[in-house]
């Protein structure tokens, strides 16, 4: 089952829940869709290929997509929140590592096996007023009675490249404000140092 790889726990936390945004405007540009499929594509064979490959192999395998699909640098700057403001460079260059280097290997520890499972990504993008779009996928489990997991991609064109800022969970639990929320005791009591301890901890544990 996709479920027990994906390890939705912490993106379903009430207290995280953020409302996707819901005005809708025009269809923007495909390429934003383009930047999310390719981030599936990668995924897949991640899945596809993962008994085969180690953990360190799979971070290999997914790292180039995914720090050219989402914008990890920004998305640092989302979950450290105010506090941000207040770090010195050499904080900020760290946590952003840090902070790149747990997200590639979450997608490496969640993306380790396949079972039949597909992904459906919407070729046409919504627009928001913030000038922002929406790229609408569904994950779908395999096996005969396909379950449909709801994900959508918020993306922001930065640089004439559309690149992902969030990701939202059934439409409405973004992954951002889930993150933000974590780590925001340990900001409180230990700052940028304890924060970096604490991404690099977990991202050594994803590993077995």
């Amino acid at each position: 089952m996709i479920f027990r790889g994906l390890r939705l726990a912490p993106l379903v936390v009430a207290a995280c829940a953020a409302l996707m945004p819901q005005a809708r405007g025009q269809v923007v540009d495909a390429p934003a869709a383009a930047t999310v499929r390719a981030l599936c594509d990668a995924i897949m064979a991640s899945m596809k290929e993962g008994p085969s490959l180690t953990f360190a192999a799979r971070k290999e395998l997914l790292n180039p997509e995914i720090r050219r699909d989402l914008d990890l640098a920004f998305m640092t700057r989302i979950v450290v929140g105010p506090a941000w403001r207040g770090f010195p460079t050499s904080d900020r260059e760290s946590l952003e590592d840090a902070f790149s280097d747990f997200s590639v290997a979450t997608y490496a520890e969640r993306f380790k096996s396949y079972s039949g499972e597909r992904f459906e990504v919407d070729p046409s993008p919504t627009a928001q007023p913030s000038g922002d779009c929406i790229v609408h996928t569904k994950l779908f489990t395999g096996g005969p009675n396909p379950t449909p997991v709801q994900l959508d991609y918020l993306l922001r064109k930065i640089d004439d490249q559309w690149r992902i800022i969030d990701i939202y969970l059934n439409g409405t639990i973004s992954e951002m404000a889930a993150r933000r929320s974590e780590y925001s005791a340990v900001l409180r009591e230990g700052g940028a140092p304890a924060l970096v301890a604490l991404l690099r901890k977990k991202a050594i544990e994803l590993g077995g």
